[in-house]
């Protein structure tokens, strides 16, 4: 844990002068009584930021957030669980601009001050029978300290909810930042189907915040992968509302760093804790590539062996095949020179100049069957460096991907589907 920061508890309300609330709506199924849709939302004014799947198949309410980031200051977040909003046609987009007109109203904001966010089954059409009662809810159960709430609502595939808050000292002020996220299936780089709300009670300058969003994105939700598939509602949305006082931390000051490493250490941690959530993953591998050419190099080849499928069994098989690594990296696309690679599984040497090295394979398989592990890959060709966090692929993510039947059987009942 670094000195510039500390945790501290309260999660995505921890900062001053931020609500939320959670209510169960029965968004995918009218019977269960789980969470499914949350609030976030500023007492004061705020800036945003965010970031959004770079999918080209975008679902309505990325589409309607990505609008309001760019018009107005956005001071609130609806999200839902349950249904993605995904490929759901003009009636989908009405849906989260309806939603958005609603709560802005209710708050005594603008439309564009409120941001959308839904995931679960994609082509199913919004359940707003359902989720429409249950808006002036959200609004009037908005408190303080209900974080957890909101983390526990996002959740779909996710066995745990995920919160993390940290407290640091900037020039005087005690500064807060709060997050929650949820994913645990459809997780690849470039935006992993995740959510992630960061909230802050620091005073920031608009271009600052974008700055520091796209940065800690950079070395933590795009340094993650589960499956190798890129969701259609991936989003970061942070807020920052300045409620603690002081003046504005701007970009290139030391205040700025400190904002910045505490910022990138949160995201981080929620990043590697959908990886360890992925769906019935059993393995945490961090995987480490050093020495390429180039830091794309490097990147090319660490996405290549963390979204391998054949590498991904061997993990869960706790079989430290280093021959199925090597191949990754040959067909990376990167500049290697095979006589110089050399991979370390759990800091053991399993191939050493493209050949086999001289180690215990049972030395090997104790370092493969532990719950979290790492793989270095050294090109030995230059500096390069990118490090990317992956699991292994079980039998068990199979079967359960095997079949979304439930979520369309529901939908008939309501109405909205005739298949």
């Amino acid at each position: 844990m670094s000195s510039v920061y500390r945790k501290i508890k309260g999660g995505i309300t921890a900062p001053l002068g931020f609500l939320s609330s959670a209510v169960s709506a029965g968004v995918k199924n009218p019977d269960a009584e789980r969470l499914d849709m949350a609030l976030i939302s500023s007492e004061m004014e705020c800036v945003a930021a965010g970031t959004f799947t770079t999918n080209r198949v975008k679902a309505a309410p990325v589409k309607v957030s990505q609008t309001h980031l760019r018009d107005g200051n956005v001071r609130a977040i609806l999200v839902n669980s349950g249904n993605a909003n995904a490929c759901t046609g003009v009636s989908g987009l009405q849906d989260a601009r309806k939603c958005t007109r609603i709560v802005g109203k209710l708050l005594d904001l603008k439309q564009s001050q409120v941001a959308v966010c839904s995931t679960g089954v994609i082509g199913l059409p919004m359940p707003m029978v359902r989720i429409e009662p249950k808006l002036s809810d959200l609004v009037t159960g908005l408190k303080r300290k209900e974080g957890t709430a909101v983390a526990q609502a996002i959740m779909t595939s996710d066995t745990c909810h995920k919160e993390i808050s940290v407290s640091l000292t900037i020039a005087g002020k005690k500064v807060k930042i709060g997050s929650c996220a949820k994913g645990a299936g459809m997780i690849n780089p470039h935006m992993a189907t995740m959510l992630c709300f960061v909230t802050t009670d620091a005073k920031l300058t608009k271009d600052a915040l974008s700055a520091f969003v796209s940065q800690s994105v950079e070395t933590s939700f795009n340094r993650i992968t589960i499956d190798g598939d890129m969701s259609t509602n991936d989003s970061v949305i942070m807020l920052a509302n300045g409620a603690c006082g002081g003046g504005a931390i701007r970009r290139g000051t030391a205040d700025a760093k400190k904002f910045q490493e505490a910022l990138d250490y949160v995201m981080l941690e929620m990043a590697k804790s959908l990886v360890r959530d992925g769906e019935r993953v059993t393995k945490f591998v961090t995987v480490n590539v050093k020495g390429a050419k180039s830091y794309n190099d490097a990147k090319k080849v660490a996405e290549a062996v963390a979204n391998s499928s054949l590498v991904k069994c061997s993990w869960n098989g706790n079989d430290p095949n280093w021959g199925r690594i090597i191949h990754a990296v040959g067909y990376s696309k990167a500049m290697v020179k095979e006589e110089l690679i050399d991979i370390h599984i759990g800091g053991l040497a399993a191939c050493l100049g493209g050949l086999e090295a001289n180690v215990s394979m049972d030395a090997l398989r104790k370092k493969v069957a532990a719950d979290a592990f790492i793989i270095e890959i050294n090109l030995n060709l230059c500096e390069g460096e990118y490090t990317i966090y992956s699991s292994d692929l079980s039998p068990e993510y199979v079967d359960f991907n095997r079949s979304e039947y439930a979520y369309w059987k529901q939908a008939r009942k309501d109405g909205l589907t005739k298949q």
